[in-house]
């Protein structure tokens, strides 16, 4: 590696390993909920607490984190961080599971004690409800925490594969059938989790739902594997109008980094350089705004104005995404393009993310990079993107620096 790179990655080792300290701090500080246990996500720039509503995502995901690193960090194995986590993963348990249709749902939202306000008409609510159960299951070898998980992902499997009627879409004489890209990146990361929290469920179903969820994510590459299309018919066609057009860069770029971890765990080089050129590098140079910096949140396949209004936003999470992908594309690889390109996106992301005040980062960027929102967290940004990709990128950076 070029002596340059070296001192590059260096740097950004000890950067990101202190910054997630950082983070995790303002969560442990502001998010904790003592008296009903899980957390508070609305979180202003202070960490003040402007809504008390617990959205289920999010929850969850902070669950998850904890545990995450409870589990891979020495310095975090401490009741510090399970206790909170277990008491988010029994908040889950006793108030976020709704009997509907014969199956088990997840609200979106709940109240602070536990009521809950809304239900989504998607599966993800579950998938993130499997992923805390798991990663508790991993943390503690409770058996309770085990079956939730094994229960749901039978669910899971079933709306993905047999029918996903009991989700409540309604079918409208007008509406478009589509497959979004969604659903089978969050069928492939689910089946990662489980295995690496070596959770027997089904050999069987496991093996269906990754093929098929990688099936499905490929059919989304269109245009001779220079688009990925956020959403395609259910029979893998594109969709006619800004709704079939609609690509996102930071989407797309996660999907990558989760194919390409997958192409790498079992040997396939031929997945691995679609994942790559396909959901990673296209995409970010599709999506990576020259004038500005930073990528971004919508972007048309035929050059149209994205309908989304905040088509030129730049968002956190994208950037956190991009930071994992550049550095597990090198770790295959060893092009040091990627390097190059990791540094680009985490100088911008510090730069303009990192609230070097009061800790935590600003979610929502207009295009010039100013501060849009001033909160650390909502109903849609909580403790997961970043402490995520800090974490990732820290044990990647070890991994490359210590060859």
């Amino acid at each position: 590696m070029d002596p340059e790179n070296v001192r590059t990655l260096q740097r950004w080792c000890s950067v990101i390993e202190e910054e997630l300290d950082k983070v995790l701090d303002f969560w442990q500080k502001y998010s904790h909920d003592t008296e009903h246990g899980g957390f508070f996500t609305c979180l202003d720039k202070d960490g003040k607490i402007y809504d008390e509503t617990k959205y289920v995502w999010l929850q969850a995901r902070q669950v998850w984190m904890y545990c995450k690193l409870y589990n891979e960090v020495p310095k975090y194995a401490n009741d510090q961080i399970l206790q909170p986590a277990l008491k988010g993963a029994q908040f889950l348990l006793n108030n976020c599971l709704i009997s509907r249709d014969g199956c088990k749902r997840c609200a979106f939202s709940v109240t602070k004690g536990g009521k809950a306000i809304k239900i989504q008409r998607t599966l993800f609510s579950e998938c993130f409800f499997v992923m805390a159960m798991s990663e508790a299951w991993r943390s503690t070898k409770e058996e309770i925490y085990q079956d939730a998980a094994v229960t749901m992902m039978m669910q899971i499997y079933h709306w993905c594969l047999v029918d996903d009627s009991a989700l409540g879409r309604e079918s409208l004489p007008g509406s478009v059938p589509m497959s979004s890209l969604a659903v089978p990146m969050m069928a492939l990361c689910l089946c990662h989790q489980i295995e690496t929290c070596a959770i027997e469920w089904s050999h069987s179903k496991a093996t269906t739902l990754k093929d098929w969820a990688i099936g499905q994510m490929l059919n989304h590459v269109k245009r001779g594997g220079a688009k990925v299309l956020e959403n395609i018919s259910p029979d893998g066609k594109e969709i006619s109008g800004s709704i079939g057009r609609v690509q996102i860069p930071g989407h797309t770029i996660e999907c990558g980094w989760f194919l390409l971890w997958h192409a790498m765990k079992i040997g396939d080089n031929k997945l691995a350089e679609k994942a790559i050129q396909s959901f990673i590098s296209a995409p970010f140079e599709q999506g990576w705004d020259d004038e500005y910096g930073g990528i971004l949140y919508f972007t048309d396949a035929d050059g149209f104005p994205p309908t989304q209004l905040e088509w030129n936003m730049k968002l956190w999470w994208p950037h956190n995404e991009a930071m994992i992908a550049f550095l597990l594309a090198y770790v295959h690889t060893k092009k040091e393009i990627f390097i190059k390109q990791f540094d680009k996106v985490a100088q911008y992301s510090f730069e303009k993310f990192v609230d070097k005040e009061q800790g935590e980062w600003f979610g929502y960027l207009h295009q010039d990079g100013r501060i849009s929102s001033r909160f650390k967290g909502a109903a849609w940004k909580g403790c997961f993107h970043i402490p995520r990709s800090l974490l990732m990128c820290k044990q990647l950076l070890s991994e490359i620096l210590n060859k």
